[in-house]
């Protein structure tokens, strides 16, 4: 099966009305004619910026994990250093913003190591990971509404958060699993302990 062919879109739209907006979001009602030729409705939020999730790796395999209260939870999360990248700009930029903001980490190498979408049921949201290396240490600088813990811990015990459930983040899971399997199947020419 040829999994990259494309398909033509089974859904026809109606009428669109935007129903909320803020400088993140804008949420639309859809009347739609669904793929089974009925007539019914969608929800779709739309993202003003694009995702980013950065997996800092030292050469002693270790990662940094950023842990927050998230607000739209209700609980404390543990994840990969993220943030936004508005639309129409470089991701990459804004990765390294989001490492030295977060961590104060500063890398010499960049490598893009996954493309995703986040939640396609509801939102249009994509995002993208980087791998940072080649890392020094300078000075965090969160913005008001982080208030952040970072730890340093081995990359395989990063991986074992995730199987505790203590790591949830999407984003975070998506990207610490793309990096260690690149790793281990030597996709990434940089020496690593494992």
């Amino acid at each position: 099966m040829n999994f990259k062919q494309t398909h033509p879109n089974p859904w026809t739209t109606k009428k669109t009305e935007k129903v909320y907006e803020n400088p993140w979001i804008r949420v639309s009602h859809r009347e739609v004619i669904n793929p089974s030729g009925k007539d019914g409705i969608y929800g779709v939020v739309h993202f003003k910026n694009l995702a980013i999730g950065i997996v800092p790796v030292d050469e002693e395999g270790y990662t940094w994990l950023v842990g927050q209260y998230r607000y739209t939870l209700d609980r404390y999360s543990w994840e990969i250093p993220e943030g936004g990248c508005p639309v129409g700009t470089d991701p990459l930029e804004s990765a390294k913003r989001e490492l030295l903001e977060e961590t104060g980490l500063s890398a010499m190498r960049w490598t893009p190591v996954l493309d995703l979408h986040t939640s396609n049921s509801v939102t249009d949201e994509t995002g993208m990971v980087f791998l940072a290396q080649g890392l020094s240490q300078g000075v965090a600088d969160p913005e008001e509404t982080e208030d952040l813990q970072v730890v340093r811990v081995p990359l395989e015990q990063a991986l074992g958060l995730i199987h505790e459930g203590v790591i949830t983040d999407a984003l975070s899971i998506m990207g610490l699993y793309r990096v260690y399997w690149m790793i281990k199947e030597r996709q990434l020419t940089y020496p690593f302990p494992f």
